[in-house]
């Protein structure tokens, strides 16, 4: 089950099928997995102070996730989504808001997972499977930008 917190109503303002978009972007990244994922869209604000609470990082970010304990199962995690970062980064890349939405989503679920990138072999491992992940469901390649650089 995806659960969806919509905090800041600058997403559905945006991106009027937000809820939709978040669905199916995480259905998409669960596959085959069982388990419940909560999903809270936010402001900056919000989400600076997650990041500094947890990661002692007081700047907001695009997304944070938060694997729930082995104990919490079915309960997967939570994922937080800043719109401001987001939205930003989407204008600044070339990207629709969805298309970057859905990316984010498919990379926090990944993380909940257990999915990482603090090295360069993870993170290409990661990559690889967020573009095969955003295929399915017609998302471009959000990394296409970054490679012919």
């Amino acid at each position: 089950m995806i659960e969806i917190e919509v905090e800041a109503e600058a997403w559905t303002g945006a991106l009027p099928e937000t809820e939709s978009v978040v669905t199916k972007a995480a259905e998409a990244a669960l596959g085959a997995v069982v388990g419940d994922v909560v999903v809270l869209l936010t402001d900056d604000e919000a989400v600076r102070e997650l990041n500094a609470r947890f990661r002692d990082k007081d700047r907001p970010t695009n997304v944070l996730s938060f694997p729930a304990p082995d104990n919490a199962a079915p309960h997967l995690g939570d994922i937080v989504l800043a719109y401001g970062v987001c939205a930003a980064e989407a204008e600044a890349q070339g990207k629709t808001l969805a298309d970057h939405l859905s990316h984010l989503v498919v990379h926090g679920v990944l993380h909940l997972l257990g999915r990482d990138h603090e090295d360069d072999a993870e993170a290409e491992e990661m990559e690889a499977e967020e573009r095969e992940i955003l295929a399915q469901i017609d998302v471009a390649d959000p990394y296409a930008s970054e490679q012919q650089d």
